[in-house]
């Protein structure tokens, strides 16, 4: 099963009024080990980056409105391609895998805005996995930003000073294999390290468990499968037992 964990970056809250996204980073999962594939791409939304904005992500300073250079560490836009550029290979990229993204309505407004005006097909909702509700639900009254549930499950976020969409949905992806039962969901091995799950999806799949290809002897001894025997006996003829018999 593939998934991609999404996040976005954006010049606000809604792009009815003209904000537009300037930032998609994702990885792929399959069978909730990353593959190694990776979507990232910075946006130049042909508008100005308001200061609140920049001051979450530390985006595109230099955009209209304010031209000022870049200082080291921030990301200039002027250069980079606008959305009717990376809209199709987005879609390309993540095809019909389930989407995993924290609080999925404000992204997926986003996306579907963009590709709306473009006339590329939308992504329906039914497709995105909200662990933002899946955390609320999980433990109800307790904070659900992505960093305190990075504090809950002890996932490292030192390196995410500002928001960035390819670093917090790499940090997404694994708050999002505890939010659905630790770190071995399928039972797979934990040890294995993210560079090792890199690969193919025959490889990811050759790591689910197999039936043994020779049954384990029975440790019932004689005497106790007897015991086991007359006790159902004594049940009478529509013991349930009997038919397991």
């Amino acid at each position: 099963m593939r998934e991609i964990v999404l996040d976005t970056e954006t010049t606000g809250f809604e792009p009815e009024t003209g904000d537009r996204i300037v930032e998609i980073g994702a990885v792929a999962l399959w069978n909730h080990l990353p593959t190694g594939e990776t979507f990232h791409v910075y946006i130049n939304p042909g508008r100005d980056m308001p200061d609140e904005a920049f001051g979450v992500h530390g985006i595109g300073p230099d955009i209209l409105a304010n031209p000022r250079p870049a200082k080291p560490g921030e990301v200039t836009l002027r250069d980079k391609p606008p959305f009717s550029e990376v809209g199709q290979k987005f879609l390309d990229f993540v095809q019909d895998s389930k989407l995993v993204i924290h609080n999925a309505s404000f992204d997926m407004k986003f996306l579907n805005a963009e590709l709306g005006w473009l006339g590329l097909p939308k992504l329906p909702m039914g497709q995105a996995i909200d662990t933002l509700a899946m955390a609320r639900k999980k433990f109800p009254g307790s904070p659900a930003t992505l960093d305190a549930l990075c504090r809950r499950f002890g996932i490292d976020n030192t390196m995410r000073e500002k928001h960035g969409a390819l670093l917090d949905s790499e940090i997404l992806a694994e708050v999002y294999l505890e939010l659905i039962g630790g770190r071995q969901p399928d039972f797979m091995l934990a040890t294995r390290s993210r560079a090792a799950s890199a690969g193919s999806e025959a490889e990811a799949a050759a790591w689910r468990p197999r039936p043994r290809p020779t049954p384990l002897p029975p440790r019932l001894t004689d005497e106790e499968a007897a015991a086991h025997r007359a006790f159902v006996e004594a049940m009478g003829d529509g013991a349930l037992w009997k038919s397991y018999d």
